[in-house]
């Protein structure tokens, strides 16, 4: 089979800084453009900063042992090697000023020489203006998830009345093992009467029994939180089983998973002492300026991005501790070391054993920056990322490509993990019908 020639546009590697040896034996070009927009990146203090340095750290190694000029040797057996021409000779008049127009140049150019070109970009504008000029264009989709498909952490079984009585008796039932009943672990199930009625049962699949189990947290009040609706008691049972030690909420504005994660944490760490704090990060990604240009210390430069955390917190405080001042309370467990937040940036380095961590607004996150999180967790920590895919504000990410679908997919058949997609909001009519029609 012929090898093919992909040129990569700079958010390719930004995405995902080992995409270099995703290609297998074929020819990686990079055009010089790409390599200049990586210098231009990599002075920021963010992620597309950091991503742009290991992608120059890689480059680097490589040069050592040859010239990109004439193409430096992957392991896997495909070649890298650095595109120097620069100049426009596209058959629309392209700007010139457009780096990106200079890097979809640099794809034509090698077609017009007769090589097999793939241009792999995440812009998908770019791709259209390359299919335009008659270049094969892909997205980068290594670590795509099909949203729509995702696993969703339960489903309704339709079984027979008398097995549900069985059930509320016994507390537990073994089910058979055909396709439409078939569960993973910690999946859930709302079992409906196969007659119609309105008997009906909520369940947990415990993979080392093999069977459905009843709930244990479903009615609690969590410092004075209680579940609305089926979902959230999915939820809560996830976030307060000891056993679980990563649990990820996704879904609609207002459904209430950063509520819930909050209650469970302070439960969990202020209450119970399981963990000794509770841990909130949360992306900053900014739809302008990053934190960096922030006036104040760290914690004030945080402070401009958790605003809603700081809302929950109060809102939890208030209702669990109605005979005292609520803001008082609230700084003291900051002030105690009880509860702790940080921008995910901090995160890095860190060993973070016997705490109960929340990262809020991981749809945000890059596969890559999820398993940075998750590698930091320590012995007895447990780890909640709550967010939701078609509210992504990173411009290199959607809702196939963010790090949260992605950990989700890969996660789901693991013992020590739990998932809930929300599909139903409890904030007010008003948030469920924005959710719906905008």
């Amino acid at each position: 089979m012929a090898k093919k020639t992909f040129i990569l546009d700079t958010n390719v590697l930004i995405h995902d800084p080992e995409s270099l040896t995703s290609f297998a034996d074929n020819t990686i070009v990079i055009p010089m453009a790409v390599i200049e927009e990586l210098d231009n990146l990599k002075r920021f203090h963010d992620e597309r900063g950091r991503a742009a340095r290991a992608v120059s750290r890689k480059l680097n190694q490589l040069g050592k042992n040859g010239k990109f000029s004439k193409g430096m040797h992957l392991e896997n057996g495909g070649t890298v090697l650095i595109d120097l021409e620069q100049k426009m000779n596209l058959p629309y008049d392209f700007s010139n000023s457009r780096k990106d127009n200079l890097i979809l140049s640099a794809a034509y150019a090698r077609q017009q020489k007769g090589e097999h070109v793939i241009f792999v970009t995440k812009d998908i504008n770019l791709r259209i203006k390359s299919e335009a000029i008659g270049v094969t264009a892909r997205d980068y989709e290594k670590e795509k998830i099909q949203v729509e498909h995702l696993y969703q952490g339960w489903k309704e079984l339709i079984i027979p009345s008398k097995t549900i009585d069985k059930f509320y008796q016994e507390k537990t039932i073994k089910i058979d093992g055909n396709n439409n009943n078939h569960m993973i672990p910690n999946e859930f199930a709302l079992l409906k009467d196969s007659t119609k009625s309105s008997k009906s049962a909520l369940a947990k699949y415990d993979s080392k029994t093999k069977s459905l189990v009843s709930l244990v947290h479903k009615e609690e009040s969590v410092w004075g939180l209680k579940p609305l609706n089926i979902e959230q008691k999915f939820a809560m049972e996830l976030l307060l089983s000891d056993n679980i030690q990563l649990v990820t909420l996704m879904g609609v504005p207002g459904a209430g998973k950063t509520l819930l994660s909050l209650a469970a944490g302070l439960q969990k760490t202020i209450d119970e002492k399981i963990y000794k704090r509770l841990l909130v990060g949360k992306s900053v990604t900014p739809m302008g300026k990053d934190i960096g240009f922030l006036p104040g210390t760290k914690e004030e430069k945080i402070s401009q991005w958790m605003g809603s955390i700081y809302d929950n917190l109060e809102f939890l405080v208030d209702k669990s501790n109605t005979d005292e001042n609520t803001e008082d309370k609230v700084q003291y467990f900051f002030d105690s070391g009880k509860i702790e937040i940080e921008a995910l940036a901090f995160l890095r380095g860190r060993s973070i054993p016997r705490q109960f961590i929340i990262i809020d607004d991981a749809q945000n996150l890059t596969p890559h920056e999820i398993k940075t999180i998750i590698s930091r967790a320590g012995e007895g920590t447990k780890v909640v990322l709550t967010g939701d895919p078609y509210q992504i504000d990173n411009p290199y990410l959607d809702a196939e490509s963010n790090g949260l679908t992605y950990l989700i997919e890969r996660f789901k058949n693991q013992e020590i993990f739990g998932h809930i997609t929300f599909k139903k909001t409890e904030r007010s009519n008003l948030a469920s019908l924005a959710g719906e029609l905008l």
